[in-house]
Parts: C-alpha cells; sequence; structure tokens
C-alpha cells in the first residue's frame, strides 16, 4: 500500500498480471490494518481492494482451528504466525499454490500437502553472483 515501499512497484506489477480474486484471511486484513494503521490513504487503499471484489475474505470455521494449530506446531522453528497458518491453511483446503507475499523465506519453507511449494510472488529479481576474489578498498 506504501508507494515508498521497497517493495510497493513490484507487488503492483504482480497483482496486475494475475487473476483476481486473491483469497486472504482475517488474521492477515488484521495485520494489514494494523500496519496501515497511521496512514489513512493506505488504510483508504486496503478498503477499496476488498470493496471491489479483487481480494476476497475466506471464512474459516471452528472446526478448522486444530489444523492450523498443527500447522504452528510443524513449523515451530520458524515460527508460523497465526496469520501464515491461516494462508497455508486456506491454500492447502481451496487448491491454491500461489501467494503474493513479501515473507519469502517463510512461504519457500512453508509446503502444501505432498510436500508441493508455494509458488511465492512476487519473483524476485535475480542477485548477480558474488565475485569470488572479494573487493579491493
Amino acid at each position: 500500500m506504501d508507494r515508498n515501499d521497497q517493495w510497493h512497484e513490484l507487488c503492483v506489477e504482480t497483482y496486475n498480471r494475475n487473476r483476481l480474486p486473491w483469497l486472504t484471511t482475517e488474521a492477515v486484513l488484521t495485520e494489514t490494518f494494523y500496519l496501515v494503521r497511521r496512514n489513512l490513504r493506505d488504510d483508504r487503499a486496503v478498503w477499496v481492494l476488498l470493496r471491489s471484489g479483487a481480494v476476497r475474505m475466506s471464512s474459516i470455521s471452528d472446526e478448522e482451528l486444530p489444523q492450523i494449530q498443527a500447522l504452528m506446531a510443524q513449523y515451530a522453528d520458524r515460527p508460523m504466525d497465526f496469520a501464515d497458518a491461516t494462508l497455508v491453511h486456506v491454500a492447502a483446503r481451496e487448491r491454491l499454490s500461489a501467494i503474493l507475499t513479501i515473507d519469502h523465506a517463510d512461504f519457500e519453507t512453508y509446503r502444501l500437502p505432498g510436500r508441493k511449494k508455494f509458488t511465492v510472488l512476487p519473483h524476485l529479481p535475480r542477485r548477480s553472483p558474488r565475485s569470488r576474489t572479494g573487493s579491493r578498498l
């Protein structure tokens, strides 16, 4: 949402190139609104996405909570937070594998059923390999 954020342009491009709607969860929206709480323009932008239907909130029932708890226990070494666990759970339930996030490290670790990897978007630009000789001052 923050146009000055280093990820903004890449995320907008990725968002515009992919099929809508994107699914999210109440936990992720709670985090999002917390992060944009001090910027009224960003707050409005989140509401525009939600009200437009471009982002849909996926429900999680009480009966699904043990599965989310199990995911958090499985990835306790990361540690996996509740919001991430809800996204992994919904992706598995809905048979989705693409995720739009800047949290590449975690979502490249998390697995869907059958040990399937997420397609983490946006794709990061490739870094050039470091020189083996080092640098000179």
